[in-house]
């Protein structure tokens, strides 16, 4: 992300974030370009700390990374987070994804299995002698010309196993430079009419890779939950002009 990237993005009341919330847990809309957690040098806003203002034991259950929007669980209290983690661990909490990939890419229940080893300071790999488990299921959801909207579907939770899976399928995740994936501008998509004032530079339609984590079940104490984050701003404005322009 480019520097002060997060400003493009007002960091709302915490309260806004709120979808869901009872006695144990708070389910929150994470705008993109801001931490789930403090990161290596501390300081700066993140979701823990706004959490933590609106109820003082309030624990994150995973994360999301900073670039990505959409749901975060957080457990108001330690036996919530508890149970929450067991459930994460067993492999029990269903997440859905949506991403917007390059080119057009029938994934029909594609099964990706491939083993990610965790170099440090936010570099992986595929690793298949030394790498752990990951599993993701991709499933496509809308075509466009040049692009894909994808359903993820990750089994197990590496990190950034979507994006780095999805860039082996050669269908690299927009905007997502990590695994070489090209951002989308307004211009690339509408042929006709578009143009630039003199020494005007173009930005790009999203500022960010295109994921958001779109939904997500699972059960506690007997208690079934399912949530859903509409996506954000900028995510739904790059379908609203795929579907326009692009389609």
């Amino acid at each position: 992300m480019q520097e002060n990237e997060s400003r493009l993005f007002k960091i709302p009341n915490f309260k806004d974030l709120i979808i869901f919330e009872d006695d144990n847990l708070i389910v929150i809309n994470k705008p993109p370009f801001v931490a789930s957690l403090d990161d290596r040098a501390g300081g700066g806003v993140n979701i823990l700390r706004l959490a933590k203002k609106y109820h003082s034991d309030a624990q994150i259950c995973h994360r999301l990374d900073k670039d990505t929007s959409g749901i975060l669980l957080i457990a108001k209290n330690p036996e919530t987070y508890r149970l929450i983690s067991i459930e994460f661990e067993r492999r029990r909490v269903n997440k859905v994804y949506h991403a917007v990939i390059e080119g057009t890419h029938r994934f029909d229940d594609l099964h990706v299995n491939l083993p990610i080893l965790n170099q440090g300071n936010k570099n992986v790999s595929i690793d298949r002698a030394n790498g752990k488990l990951a599993e993701t299921i991709f499933n496509s959801i809308q075509f466009f010309r040049n692009y894909t909207l994808v359903e993820c579907k990750p089994i197990t939770g590496r990190m950034h196993q979507i994006r780095i899976h999805l860039a082996t399928q050669r269908a690299a995740i927009v905007g997502d430079e990590m695994y070489r994936g090209k951002p989308v501008f307004l211009s690339k998509i509408k042929k006709r009419g578009y143009t630039l004032s003199k020494g005007e530079e173009e930005t790009p339609i999203m500022k960010r890779f295109a994921l958001h984590a779109h939904s997500v079940s699972f059960a506690i104490d007997g208690k079934d939950y399912a949530f859903e984050a509409p996506y954000s701003k900028d995510f739904a404005t790059l379908i609203r002009l795929l579907e326009k322009f692009d389609s």
